[in-house]
C-alpha cells in the first residue's frame, strides 16, 4: 500500500498536467478557482480545486496548486515550466503524460518514462522527501471506436490496460515515484458496474452515464468528479464513500445524490484492488449526509 499524507500538518501539493486535470469541457473548469493556487494565472479551479473541497471536508488544510497546460505532456513542462514549479519545495505533486502517452507517437511510453525521471529529479532537487505520484488518465473513446483512433478495433480495456503498463513502468524506472493513482482503471470499473456506458458513439444505456464529454476525449462532469475522488482516496487512504451523500463539491457541480454515491463506491472499489485502501472500508454510519447546508469549505 502507498503510503499517505498525515493528518496533522498542512501540506503544498502541486498538480502538473493538462486539460485532464483542469476539467476542459465541463463546468467543473470554473470551480471554486479562489481556493486554489494557479501557476500559470489562467483564473482554473478543476479537478484540483475538488481534490482541495474533499481534503477540506475531512478536516485537512493542504494547500493545492497547479500547473497546467492543453494538449501536452510531462516534457513540455519540462521545457516551459521548470522555473516555476522548482519555485518551492513540493510536499506532494501528482502529474501526468498526454493522454495517448506521445502526441507523435500514440501508445508509446519512452516519452513518458524520460519525462517522469527528468521531472522527478527536479522535483527531488526541491524537496528529497516529496511525495510523488504518476496519474494514469482514462481510455479515449475517440481513440477506440472511429476508424483513424490508434486503438481502433480494441476495447477500452485495452487502451486502459496500455495506458496502466505505461505508467507503472515509468514510476518503476524512477525510484522517486511513490505509485500510480488509477484514475483510468476506475473509468474503466464504472463501466463494468454498470454506473457508465462504454461507447457514447452508440448511444447511451438507459440507467448509465457517459464518463466522457461531448468529445468523448475530455470527460464529463461525472468523469472529473471521479477523477477527484481517486486521487483523494489515493492521497489519504480514505475512502471516498465516507464523503457521503452530502459531498460539498458534488453539491455545487450539480451531480445527484444517487451518482455521486455510485461513484464514490466505484473509486473506493477501484483503491481497494489497487491496494491503495484497505480491504475493509469505513464505518457505514460515516457514509450518511456530512454536510449541513451552510457548512462546505
Amino acid at each position: 500500500m502507498l503510503p499517505v499524507m498525515s493528518v496533522a500538518a498542512p501540506r503544498q501539493i502541486l498538480f502538473i498536467g493538462n486539460s485532464f486535470l483542469f476539467a476542459a469541457g465541463s463546468p467543473a473548469q470554473a470551480y471554486r478557482p479562489e481556493s486554489v493556487t494557479d501557476l500559470n494565472g489562467s483564473n482554473t479551479g478543476g479537478v484540483p480545486a475538488i481534490v482541495r473541497t474533499l481534503l477540506a471536508e475531512s478536516g485537512r488544510d493542504d494547500q493545492v496548486s497547479l500547473e497546467l497546460h492543453p494538449a501536452v505532456g510531462l516534457d513540455w513542462h519540462l521545457a516551459q515550466r521548470s522555473t516555476q514549479i522548482a519555485a518551492r519545495p513540493w510536499d506532494v505533486v501528482v502529474m501526468h503524460g498526454y493522454s495517448t502517452l506521445d502526441i507523435d507517437h500514440p501508445g508509446d511510453p519512452a516519452l513518458l518514462a524520460t519525462s517522469v525521471r527528468g521531472m522527478a529529479a527536479l522535483l527531488v532537487a526541491g524537496n528529497p522527501r516529496v511525495d510523488l505520484r504518476l496519474m494514469e488518465t482514462w481510455p479515449r473513446a475517440d481513440q477506440v471506436y472511429p476508424a483513424g483512433g490508434h486503438w481502433h478495433g480494441q476495447s477500452t480495456e485495452d487502451m486502459a490496460r496500455d495506458l496502466r503498463r505505461a505508467y507503472e513502468a515509468a514510476a518503476a524506472g524512477s525510484p522517486a515515484v511513490r505509485g500510480v493513482i488509477p484514475v483510468g482503471d476506475a473509468f474503466v470499473r464504472a463501466m463494468h458496474a454498470g454506473v457508465a456506458d462504454d461507447n457514447p458513439y452508440d448511444g447511451i444505456e438507459a440507467g448509465r452515464i457517459d464518463l466522457w464529454g461531448v468529445d468523448h476525449y475530455h470527460a464529463s462532469t461525472a468523469g472529473y468528479y471521479l477523477e477527484a475522488l481517486v486521487i483523494y482516496g489515493a492521497l489519504t487512504g480514505d475512502d471516498p464513500r465516507d464523503l457521503g451523500t452530502g459531498e460539498c463539491a458534488a453539491t455545487a457541480l450539480a451531480i445527484a445524490p444517487t451518482l455521486r454515491t455510485a461513484l464514490q463506491r466505484v473509486a473506493a472499489d477501484e483503491l481497494v484492488a489497487r491496494q491503495l485502501l484497505p480491504g475493509t472500508h469505513g464505518a457505514a454510519a460515516r457514509r450518511q449526509t456530512r454536510a449541513p447546508t451552510g457548512s462546505c469549505p
